[in-house]
């Protein structure tokens, strides 16, 4: 074995420990893309996961980018979000959305919460409730769950929003939030308004069904 390459699986938050480690990696097991799970963008959700904050995440990629440039090589990171997992309201889709096109993030394959046994998360989406904080007969943290195929459908469509496909459902999603600042087309926008019809396109009746054949 000559080499060693490292596509995805490092825990950054841990490696922020040692940047020489961080060094090593990218200027000598990157094959040009790296794969890493900040998993959100805003704390609510990030909390019930228990993962670190963005600013892990940002302070990562200024070591990567730094070590990528020391080496003379390009190297891209490409950073994994999750969709509808319990603890996150469409106001954070909103965000993670915001926050993927202010740092040029397109993501193309999106993956929504299932739950799986034996995890946390998945007591969450059943009971409704937050096992890491105390829970009692009274009750305990509530902890807001998208369900149902309509709602996870719109929390996946958020991290999509460059899709031209989702559009009118974010749009809706948008005014109900209170967002109209981000429909439009400036840059700071998530998607266009919505298109208006040109003059004399309106369609006309089909009058043929009651015409003869001659």
């Amino acid at each position: 074995m000559k080499k060693i390459t490292i596509g995805s699986g490092v825990r950054y938050d841990l490696a922020l420990a040692s940047p020489a480690y961080i060094e090593e990696l990218v200027k000598h097991h990157v094959g040009g893309y790296l794969k890493i799970a900040p998993e959100h963008t805003e704390p609510g959700p990030l909390a019930k996961m228990a993962k670190p904050g963005i600013a892990a995440f940002d302070e990562f990629r200024a070591l990567f980018d730094k070590f990528s440039r020391q080496a003379g090589k390009e190297q891209y990171l490409i950073p994994y979000f999750i969709a509808a997992h319990p603890g996150t309201t469409l106001r954070d889709m909103a965000a993670l959305a915001i926050w993927c096109k202010r740092n040029g993030f397109r993501p193309d394959q999106v993956q929504a919460f299932l739950p799986s046994p034996m995890a946390l998360a998945t007591a969450m989406y059943h009971t409704g409730k937050n096992p890491l904080r105390p829970i009692h007969r009274r009750g305990g943290e509530t902890v807001s769950v998208p369900l149902g195929e309509r709602e996870r459908r719109l929390h996946k469509a958020f991290l999509r929003f460059h899709d031209p496909g989702n559009a009118p459902v974010l749009r809706a999603a948008l005014i109900h939030l209170g967002r109209r600042d981000l429909i439009g087309y400036d840059q700071a926008c998530l998607v266009p308004p919505e298109p208006r019809p040109l003059p004399g396109s309106h369609a006309q009746p089909d009058n043929s069904r009651g015409r003869r054949r001659r």
